[in-house]
């Protein structure tokens, strides 16, 4: 297992609710991400990954002109997307807009590149949702290319080939860190041993061991490469309250509210209370006290010999002075905890 390990949080910018229950607008919501994100900078978190959408549930649709804002108003946190939606994005601009939050907050910016569960971007920026597979292979693939941060001779069948191209700004410091978000594709695993890139897992619902697998095969693809293996990292959903009762009860209404607005969408039944305790006690649901957090996040890293854990923090309209005191015991007192339970 990785003796260091690193712990951060995601948003999706969820549109969150006021005093009175009513949506707040989009612009408030960004706001307050970006004062999210400075108190997990206050606090010594290590990552916060803002995630990308263009729906109505969802505030932020540009992660890297946030991530500039937070830039601006931290010091040590390190700045990504949770996830940054290739297939329906231009490569070459992708890595622009992240080399320059790289160089706006002196070398922490990564990004997690990812296929996307949601698919709204593509006929948006009117990409053709029957090519999702070959979109994200082939603008991987230049994207690979970027990193090396040479000048770029490169040919795919869906855009123009390059001859000999340098791409500005290069990152100051090296390659950009880049991970690849996988939700459960083996494909997917073995494209980032590949390409050589950490690999991020979207663990969202089910035991998180069930993932298992993916990190065997991770290493032994990596083993038929010839190279050491990248790092693993996960992201899960969760939330933090001073009591395991508290916790529950507060998330528990919000996170319906989300989860069954997404369910609506592709098919599912409406969540009953028997499947979030199920996810709460067994599955990939965070969510608890920070003793109880700390025990299932220090289990999963365990069990995935994980280098990095990503607590997915906001869920739905769950309001902001919530999310902040969630964030606020997930630094003051989870991760310690943590880090004390794995070197036990």
């Amino acid at each position: 297992m990785t003796t260091t390990v690193e712990f951060g949080l995601d948003t999706f910018g969820d549109v969150t609710k006021d005093d009175a229950g009513a949506p707040l607008p989009h612009a408030q919501v960004i706001r307050n991400v970006i004062d999210e994100a400075v108190l997990a900078d206050q606090l010594g978190i290590d990552f916060i990954g803002l995630g990308e959408h263009h729906r109505a549930d969802f505030a932020i649709s540009s992660p890297e002109v946030a991530l500039a804002a937070i830039a601006a108003r931290t010091e040590r946190i390190r700045l990504g997307s949770a996830v940054t939606v290739l297939s329906s994005d231009d490569p070459i601009r992708v890595f622009q807009r992240f080399a320059t939050v790289d160089a706006a907050s002196n070398g922490r910016a990564e990004v997690i590149l990812g296929r996307g569960s949601f698919t709204e971007s593509f006929p948006l920026f009117g990409f053709d949702l029957r090519q999702y597979e070959a979109l994200f292979e082939e603008k991987l693939d230049l994207f690979a290319a970027l990193l090396k941060q040479e000048p770029v001779t490169w040919q795919g069948k869906l855009r123009p080939p390059l001859r000999d191209q340098s791409i500005y700004p290069p990152v100051e410091h090296g390659p950009l860190k880049t991970w690849i978000g996988v939700g459960g594709s083996p494909e997917s695993v073995v494209r980032a041993a590949h390409y050589d890139l950490p690999l991020m897992l979207a663990i969202i619902g089910g035991d998180p061991k069930r993932f298992a697998p993916y990190v065997d095969l991770h290493h032994r693809a990596y083993a038929q490469f010839g190279r050491t293996p990248q790092p693993i990292g996960v992201h899960s959903p969760g939330y933090v309250a001073d009591t395991d009762t508290q916790a529950r009860e507060e998330l528990w209404p919000d996170y319906k509210v989300m989860r069954d607005r997404i369910g609506k969408e592709r098919g599912w039944p409406p969540m009953g209370r028997d499947e979030f305790v199920q996810e709460a006690d067994h599955g990939s649901l965070y969510v608890g006290s920070p003793e109880t957090v700390a025990r299932k996040i220090a289990a999963t890293v365990k069990a995935l010999g994980l280098a990095r854990f990503q607590l997915k923090y906001s869920s739905g309209p769950l309001p902001h002075d919530k999310l902040m005191r969630s964030i606020e015991l997930y630094g003051r007192k989870v991760i310690p905890l943590v880090r004390d339970m794995l070197a036990a």
